[in-house]
């Protein structure tokens, strides 16, 4: 089968002909009918993460946020059949450790990330082994799409479980979202269809534009809507009378993750959802006193369950979220590498799919 496999950070992807997978005993094989191009692919192909010992090594396949059709099952495999559709989770739990028995699957003590290990390989090929498949698998209703899907990803998840489930974001809440590349856009949207008010930031006007149309009721551009003397956190308390309930940081640096709590009410929640960058190094310096004076609450987020996908993929099938509006670009297997690229400098918008394979 064709595949884009990782041969050296930052260089184009290998498009190669590689073994197709077989099916673990408890696992399936998909043929992948779509896939999103992520940050995450992004952070992954630049080679970053040694300081956290998660550099995705060489030789990986990419590709961590597909959907299609499955065309094989394990012998212990019980809840899937050739033909079914289904999407599937980046993070990939063992369905037995106490995180995944008591609904925690996207933090499995023994999991593994589709697409960044080798235990694991991506989806930027014509089929993908979903380990674990009655566990993992998240079937798909008849009207969502395959591309749809895709777009749900890892960003749309994340930002899904980070707002209804770790912020528990509510009606009349204000939220933040500070950048929107596809992860700040699926929160925009997500906030918006939970009842919330949102405020949108970017330094580029056409995310903010595609904010305005998913949800957003203020947008703020920060290289130019910014007075004299002002800053982000000042011009969102201003416009919220207080400060946002609730803040996410969706681009992972530290000026994002800074203004993000800065610009919280008494009380408020910041989530964190972007990773950082070679800059940052996974580190960055936070106003602790100020978040004790004012009993802030700070929050990690990273995927969603298996278990509670039936949860958001219900509200799409009802037509309250569409991830398919966040969907500005559909491309095939050979451009990944070019895709990427353009995400070294902000240059995408919104969330591109892979359709051709």
């Amino acid at each position: 089968m064709r595949a884009a496999v990782l041969r050296e950070y930052g260089e184009p992807l290998d498009i190669a002909a590689v073994d197709p997978p077989a099916p673990d005993p408890d696992g399936a094989v998909v043929a992948v009918e779509a896939c999103g191009i992520c940050r995450s692919d992004w952070h992954a192909w630049m080679g970053h993460g040694e300081w956290a010992d998660d550099q995705v090594p060489r030789g990986q396949i990419l590709g961590h946020e597909p959907a299609g059709r499955v065309l094989e099952v394990g012998d212990r495999v019980e809840t899937l059949e050739p033909g079914d559709r289904a999407a599937v989770p980046f993070n990939l739990g063992d369905g037995t450790c106490p995180q995944c028995r008591t609904g925690h699957g996207n933090v499995c003590e023994d999991g593994a990330a589709l697409g960044f290990e080798p235990s694991a390989p991506g989806a930027f090929a014509e089929r993908v082994h979903v380990p674990r498949a009655d566990f993992n698998a998240a079937p798909l209703p008849d009207g969502v799409s395959a591309t749809d899907a895709a777009a749900l990803g890892c960003r749309y998840v994340t930002a899904f479980h980070a707002l209804a489930h770790r912020a528990e974001v509510d009606g009349g809440d204000w939220v933040a979202v500070h950048g929107c590349g596809g992860l700040g856009l699926a929160a925009v949207q997500i906030a918006d269809a939970l009842g919330a008010s949102v405020v949108a930031v970017d330094v580029r006007e056409g995310p903010l534009e595609l904010a305005a149309s998913v949800g957003a009721d203020v947008t703020i551009d920060a290289s130019g809507d910014l007075d004299p003397g002002d800053d982000v956190p000042a011009v969102i308390e201003a416009v919220t009378d207080g400060g946002a309930h609730v803040s996410v940081d969706a681009l992972g640096r530290a000026e994002t993750c800074r203004n993000s709590i800065e610009c919280l009410a008494i009380r408020g929640t910041h989530v964190q959802v972007g990773l950082t960058t070679a800059a940052e190094k996974g580190e960055v310096s936070l106003p602790i006193d100020s978040m004790t004076r004012w009993d802030v609450s700070f929050l990690g987020s990273r995927g969603m369950p298996p278990s509670r996908y039936d949860e958001l993929l219900r509200m799409i099938e009802s037509g309250a979220l569409e991830p398919g509006a966040l969907v500005t670009k559909e491309v095939g297997l050979e451009e990944v590498s070019d895709r990427l690229e353009a995400m070294t400098e902000y240059e995408t918008r919104g969330i591109e799919v892979v359709t051709e394979f």
